[in-house]
C-alpha cells in the first residue's frame, strides 16, 4: 500500500484536497486499497481551512510516506520553521514529493526547488521567481515533473497532477478510467496561459474585450491597431489609449502574448512543423516566432515541444 500524506496548515485552501479523489477512485478501480492517504500538520489535531471547515490531522513524524503533497493556500503562506524542517527531510525519505498551487513556496523555501523547473499558479509566479531566483519556473505548466519532485499549477491542476501519479503507478488505463469517473480530462491540453493570458489583461470595458475575442480568433490576420479599434468600434487613437488605460499593455503587446500561447499549446499538443504554427498562429515565419519564444519563455519552440514530449513519456 503506498501512503500519500497531505501537508495541511491553517488556512489552507480545501480545493487542494480535490486530488484526494484521485487516490480514492484508483483504489476503486483496481478493487484493493493501493493508496491509503494521510492528513498531516505540525501538532495534529483539528486544522481549520480557509473557510472555516476543520480537518483532523496527524502530527509530523517519520516523513518516510510513498508521496507528500503540500497543499495550497488562498494566497503565499510561507511555512514555519517545522513545517520547512518537515519537508526538507521529506525528499530523501519519499518516492515523491509534491505541491499544490502556493503549496510550491514551503519547497522553495526548504531549498527543494533550488536548480529545478517548478510551477505554480500564474497569479503569484513571478513573486516566486523573485524570492527564489535559482528556481527555473514555468509558470504556464499544468504540473511540472522534475526528479522525484512534482510541482503543479492552481488548485485544480492538484487533480491533473494526482492523475498523473496514478498513471505512473498503474498505468495508462487505470488513469483513464479514474478520469472518467471523475470526469475530468485524462490529460488537460494546454497550459495556464488559456486561463491567464486574458484574465491578466482584464479589461473593463465590452469594447476592449470585443477587440480581444476578436484578436484571438483571427491570430492568422495581421491584427493591427486599425483592425482591432474596428472591432471594438472606437477609433485607432480612442482604442490605443483605451487600451492601454484598461489592461496596462500596448495592443502589439497583448496580441503577441495571444499569439504566444497559441503555438506554445501547438508546438506542446501537436508535430505540426514549426513554419505551419508560425504561419497559423500569425508569426509570419519561424525566426519571428523563435525571437518571440525566446524573450517570454527563455527557450525556442523546439525545446517546449521536447519537454513536451519527456514529460509525457516520463
Amino acid at each position: 500500500m503506498q501512503q500519500i500524506g497531505f501537508l495541511l496548515y491553517p488556512g489552507f485552501q480545501i480545493m487542494s484536497l480535490a486530488a484526494v479523489s484521485a487516490f480514492e477512485f484508483a483504489n476503486i478501480e483496481l478493487e484493493e486499497k493501493v493508496y491509503e492517504v494521510r492528513y498531516l500538520s505540525e501538532h495534529g489535531g483539528p486544522i481549520a481551512n480557509s473557510l472555516g471547515m476543520v480537518m483532523e490531522t496527524e502530527a509530523f513524524g517519520d516523513p518516510a510516506l510513498d508521496t507528500l503533497i503540500v497543499a495550497g493556500a488562498p494566497g503565499i503562506r510561507l511555512p514555519n520553521a517545522a513545517e520547512t524542517d518537515f519537508v526538507r527531510a521529506a525528499l530523501p525519505a519519499t518516492r515523491r514529493l509534491a505541491s499544490i498551487c502556493t503549496g510550491a513556496f514551503f519547497l522553495a523555501e526548504a531549498g527543494i526547488l533550488d536548480g529545478r523547473r517548478a510551477t505554480t499558479h500564474w497569479y503569484v509566479s513571478r513573486e516566486l521567481q523573485s524570492r527564489y531566483p535559482k528556481i527555473k519556473i514555468e509558470e504556464d505548466r499544468i504540473f511540472i515533473i522534475d526528479g522525484s519532485v512534482w510541482t503543479s499549477a492552481g488548485m485544480t491542476a492538484g487533480l491533473d497532477l494526482a492523475l498523473a501519479m496514478v498513471e505512473k503507478d498503474h498505468g495508462f488505463e487505470v488513469a483513464r478510467a479514474v478520469s472518467r469517473m471523475l470526469v475530468v480530462y485524462h490529460r488537460r491540453s494546454g497550459g495556464q496561459s488559456q486561463f491567464s493570458a486574458l484574465l491578466e489583461l482584464e479589461p473593463k470595458s465590452d469594447r476592449i474585450q470585443k477587440a480581444l475575442a476578436h484578436a484571438r480568433s483571427n491570430l492568422k490576420s495581421a491584427l493591427s491597431v486599425e483592425d482591432l479599434a474596428e472591432a471594438a468600434h472606437l477609433s485607432p487613437r480612442q482604442f490605443s489609449r483605451a487600451f492601454r488605460a484598461e489592461t496596462g499593455q500596448s495592443p502589439a503587446k497583448a496580441v503577441e502574448n495571444l499569439r504566444l500561447e497559441a503555438a506554445r499549446l501547438m508546438m506542446e499538443q501537436g508535430r505540426h512543423p514549426i513554419d505551419v504554427v508560425a504561419r497559423e498562429t500569425g508569426f509570419a515565419d519561424r525566426e519571428r516566432m523563435r525571437r518571440a519564444f525566446l524573450r517570454a519563455f527563455g527557450q525556442p519552440p523546439q525545446a517546449i515541444r521536447r519537454a513536451a514530449l519527456q514529460e509525457l513519456q516520463t
